[in-house]
């Protein structure tokens, strides 16, 4: 079964509503080119609005390798029926969560990945799984552009996720010199249970309220697969333009794994963990301890997981090299999708900061900082997170330097680094993979969250490390 849109000629398409989308980003507009004007900096200004362009295009172009390799990934462990399997194994939490999607729906696989791959700190893995699991939500979506509760909880929970190996962050502090570069390991998933707590606390209560409630999109209609119906051409078009983008059949129950490829498998990853371990100890004993946490946390993860995967499906019987070109097809579109959506939050964040209305913003917050026992030095890093992950990791590295990366403001600083997410970054690429013009109560739901996770960075570093 498949579904059908619903929605008359008068439905707006994804684009005809963007208007509602933008308070936040109209705001950002005005307030930078007042503080701009204001305070003489319409030089840096017009600087900034045009290299925050050019950077949001060349970081979506970045993404297309990125995007192509793990959507490849995901189609490969799809087909050896490790997505299906992880969706059944927690249906009980997800059906709570998510009572729209049905039980052992693709979308509930891609979530435990992207979730999983923000647990350990992996990024980069992080985003095709997130964006695999949009498309998969909005195929449930009988209104296309309008988000759904499901994909508004599942933005928040992502925007907020528990992180248990803050490795971007613990590699900074490791190169500025830290004697204890896990030391954020803690602090930071306390921040994250505080936060994620708080994010689908807040996305359930809102999408309660009359107004939420109101604008809520219906489900799509279920109907046969390919019947010919009048609908299929709609439902090509609200999935993608070509129809390129419908919901991939159901994996037939893959074979069970042969013992001499368990074996083979066993064997290779214990001689990779091994090479890695000896690789660990060359650079310890040759450039010191802090530069082999660096090398550990920055550049091993990602190609161990990249072999686990391809051996797991391997072991499955899989055709792996087919099954990642096929499911990496869909990399390049979609980083071609989300191009607008990224020039227009990462331009307005760069504005925001250039024009000196984030200092102004600063100034105005520092006395109710210090009620609170919030260091002044760290209330730019709790600003700019939300805006722009380079921003924040620039703000981050600066205060560590000028502090310590071991006193009281540097735990801080990356705590909150490792322990929340660049909201709108994240609401724009995962946004803008399936065309979302109408966020509703996304946007407060991820705010609630990373408010939250800065006030549980505080409370974590000040009682395990203050």
């Amino acid at each position: 079964m498949e579904c059908r849109r619903r929605g008359g000629p008068g439905q707006p398409g994804p684009f005809g509503t963007i208007r509602r989308v933008g308070p936040v980003f109209l705001i950002l507009v005005v307030v930078s080119v007042l503080a701009g004007a204001w305070s003489g900096r319409m030089q840096e200004l017009t600087e900034a609005s045009l290299t925050g362009a050019a950077q949001a295009v060349e970081l979506a172009i970045g993404l297309v390798g990125t995007m192509t390799l793990w959507l490849g990934l995901t189609e490969a462990l799809r087909r050896a029926g490790l997505i299906e399997a992880l969706a059944r194994g927690l249906q009980p939490v997800f059906r709570r969560l998510f009572p729209s999607v049905p039980d052992g729906h693709p979308a509930l696989g891609a979530m435990t990945l992207n979730m999983g791959a923000n647990l350990l700190g992996l990024s980069n893995a992080a985003t095709p799984f997130g964006i695999e699991a949009m498309r998969q939500l909005d195929r449930l979506n009988g209104r296309s552009g309008t988000i759904t509760d499901a994909q508004a909880l599942f933005l928040a929970i992502n925007t907020a996720g528990v992180s248990l190996l803050p490795l971007g962050a613990m590699a900074v502090r490791a190169q500025l010199g830290s004697k204890d570069p896990a030391g954020i390991i803690a602090t930071t998933l306390v921040a994250t249970i505080l936060s994620t707590a708080a994010a689908i606390v807040a996305a359930l209560a809102l999408a309660r309220l009359p107004s939420f409630r109101r604008s809520a999109p219906p489900a799509a209609e279920p109907v046969a697969a390919g019947d010919g119906s009048p609908g299929d051409e709609g439902r090509a078009a609200a999935a993608g333009g070509d129809g390129s983008d419908e919901a991939p059949p159901p994996p037939a129950t893959p074979p069970r794994p042969e013992g001499w490829r368990v074996g083979c498998a066993a064997a290779i990853g214990l001689a990779a963990a091994a090479g890695a371990g000896l690789a660990l100890m060359r650079v310890a004993a040759s450039d010191g301890n802090a530069a082999a946490w660096r090398y550990g946390v920055s550049w091993l993860p990602l190609p161990l997981l990249i072999l686990a995967a391809v051996l797991y499906a391997w072991t499955r019987r899989v055709p792996v090299y087919a099954a990642v070109v096929e499911g990496g097809k869909e990399g390049f579109q979609v980083a071609l999708r989300i191009i607008p959506f990224m020039v227009a939050i990462l331009t307005v964040a760069a504005m925001f900061r250039a024009s000196g209305a984030l200092a102004g913003v600063e100034r105005l917050l520092a006395p109710l900082a210090a009620l609170i026992g919030f260091p002044a030095e760290a209330i730019p890093m709790a600003l700019m997170r939300p805006l722009s992950g380079s921003g924040a990791l620039a703000i981050m590295s600066d205060t560590m330097r000028a502090a310590g990366p071991d006193s009281f403001v540097g735990y801080l600083v990356s705590t909150i680094q490792g322990s929340s997410e660049t909201t709108f970054y994240v609401l724009a690429v995962y946004g803008g993979a399936v065309g979302l013009a109408r966020t509703r109560h996304a946007i407060p739901a991820c705010l609630a969250g990373d408010l939250a996770g800065t006030l549980g960075a505080l409370l974590a570093v000040r009682l395990l490390l203050g």
